[in-house]
């Protein structure tokens, strides 16, 4: 018998079983996957470098994640962001300083007025009831396609606000609830914060790869941890509960269930879910997203005076940037894939997936961004255990239909996972602060 039994050993998962094993709990992790993280894995290349398959970034006001960085010692470094950005489109590169590229006047006031009301209205957001702010019902059956079709009436300026907002929410605008974008944009601080690198969500990265917390953590709690342990069922009808699957089963006080949403919605549970907890796990979907990396002898494009940042709409890489080790000993590009590009590429096979990469990185980058030492591509809809990244989104009606259920304690059930997060929601900060919360509401009862 346990005291709780936490499902998921990504950050959330993690984080809520350090707090209950620190305050002498019986606790046990069961992990899916082989590995912990989650869907933040560091994967090791041959020379010692690595790159970040998944989530990577720390930035402003993710004080948690920062404090545990320097509580296990491991340290940050910038993203390198020295010198121009690049605006590709009609097939010519443009050069820029700043986070908002080249557009003619009308299109850059458009441009800088739709994201200063998006600002403005986030501000009205209640994030702790997000169903309760201001005009909810009105814009939960919004669209954010449909708010832009209303207030973003410039092309190009449209365009480059869809590049950037695919790129913080790795959805189409027309799949996700404007109440949800603007929940999201307040749980980070503000647009600009989502958008940006100094000052912004991809401010730093951590050496050694964004992993390392994970590792550390499970180094704590190494006698919990059982991995390949997938559970299938939950049954709660006396007065503990039991997690099982193909071959196990474990009983304790409590569950704490740190996994997203989509992935909590295959568990049989013996025990009807509420209504509005059942809608909620439907409801949330998840992004779809490829990180595209290209490994070079050297980052040639900081002597061409640019940072690697490119925005380029309507492409299939639709955004890069320089992920190249902190002492530059290599050059590393990443790209995105986002949305319906990401769903569109994993159609086909690796070797054109790299074709298509290399081709939009040269067209960047110039053509010595077409041979790469190295290239290599992640995407985590294909894992069953994430579905998607970077994490879940609200539709139109989701959370005035089924919000006040996400972080709803269901019997001995706490939940857990950055979808449930009301600060850095969608971010490793959130699922860190979820995970610390779970484990406060179990430490109250038992």
């Amino acid at each position: 018998m346990y005291d709780a039994i936490i499902i998921g050993a990504g950050y959330a998962g993690l984080s809520a079983a350090r707090q209950l094993k620190r305050t002498g709990k019986n606790i046990l992790v069961l992990e899916a996957r082989e590995r912990v993280g989650g869907r933040i894995h560091t994967q090791f290349l041959n020379d010692g470098n690595y790159a970040d398959i998944g989530g990577q970034w720390i930035g402003a006001t993710q004080n948690r994640m920062y404090e545990l960085a320097r509580e296990y010692g491991i340290d940050t470094f910038p993203t390198y962001d020295s010198g121009k950005s690049s605006l590709y489109a009609k097939e010519k590169i443009k050069l820029y300083k700043g986070i908002i590229p080249p557009l003619p006047l009308f299109a850059l006031l458009n441009l800088d007025g739709a994201i200063k009301k998006i600002n403005r209205l986030s501000k009205t957001i209640d994030l702790d009831r997000p169903w309760i702010s201001p005009n909810a019902a009105v814009l939960d059956k919004m669209t954010l396609s449909e708010w832009l079709d209303r207030h973003l009436k410039n092309e190009k300026a449209r365009q480059l606000f869809t590049v950037a907002a695919e790129a913080i929410f790795a959805t189409d605008a027309t799949t996700i609830s404007m109440l949800h974008v603007l929940f999201y944009t307040k749980s980070g601080k503000d647009f600009d914060t989502l958008m940006n690198i100094k000052k912004g969500a991809q401010q730093d990265r951590l050496k050694g790869g964004a992993q390392s917390i994970a590792l550390q953590m499970a180094g704590e709690l190494t006698d919990c941890i059982q991995f390949n342990k997938a559970v299938t069922h939950i049954d709660q009808s006396g007065e503990t509960v039991l997690a099982g699957g193909d071959g196990f089963s474990f009983t304790a006080k409590k569950i704490i269930l740190a996994v997203p949403p989509a992935v909590a919605r295959k568990i049989i549970f013996s025990q009807e879910l509420p209504e509005q907890k059942k809608l909620f796990l439907h409801q949330n979907f998840m992004g779809s997203v490829i990180k595209c990396y290209a490994v070079y002898p050297t980052p040639f494009w900081r002597q061409q005076g640019k940072n690697g940042l490119c925005a380029a709409p309507g492409q299939p890489i639709s955004v890069t940037f320089d992920n190249s080790p902190a002492d530059g000993n290599k050059g590393i590009l990443m790209g995105f894939a986002l949305a319906e590009s990401a769903r569109n590429l994993l159609l086909l096979s690796e070797q054109e997936r790299r074709k298509i990469v290399l081709s939009n990185f040269a067209a960047y980058f110039g053509t010595e961004a077409a041979s790469p030492e190295l290239y290599l591509d992640k995407s985590f809809t294909e894992e069953p255990w994430s579905m998607g990244c970077y994490a879940g989104m609200m539709p139109v009606n989701g959370w005035t239909v089924s919000g006040p259920a996400a972080r709803s304690i269901t019997g001995h059930i706490h939940w857990a996972g950055t979808e449930t997060a009301t600060q850095w929601n969608g971010y490793m900060e959130g699922a860190v602060r979820s995970g610390e919360r779970a484990a406060a509401e179990v430490r109250q009862v038992i």
